[in-house]
């Protein structure tokens, strides 16, 4: 049975040194740090390679992060995987929980992400479902 967890996070991007770069910048690589809080109360640590183009509004980008935390009372950690488009001003974004990446009581957990910006501040409705729930 699918669950809904709801709530907002805080994120950190940093740069991150991105090999073999050529001198046109159109791709980089950034830390990402996360405070997620509401149903889903965790921290994450990942990694994202970015991609702009030439086109104004047009890039794309790849990531995951590791989530630990706590999840309606269970304990445990997962993966996400993140691939997003921006195609001339209009979005694409697929946030998914990385299979058998679950452990401790998320043991087995999958999932979808989303993710809305309003006026700066990040919220996220996550779509999950657990074993023998």
């Amino acid at each position: 049975m699918t669950q809904f967890a709801k709530g907002t996070f805080v994120v950190s991007l940093q740069p991150l040194t991105f090999e073999n770069q050529d001198s046109d910048q159109q791709l980089g690589r950034m830390s990402i740090d996360k405070q997620i809080s509401g149903d889903l109360v965790a921290t994450t640590k990942g990694q994202m390679l970015s991609a702009i183009t030439g086109v104004k509004g047009s890039a794309g980008y790849v990531a995951v992060e590791k989530v630990i935390g706590v999840l309606a009372g269970k304990h445990g950690s997962f993966m996400l995987q993140h691939a997003g488009t921006m195609k001339r001003g209009a979005p694409s974004l697929s946030v998914t929980v990385v299979p058998d990446s679950g452990t401790g009581e998320l043991n087995g957990i999958e999932g979808e992400f989303k993710i809305d910006i309003v006026e700066g501040a990040h919220f996220y409705e996550f779509a999950y479902r657990l074993p023998g729930n």
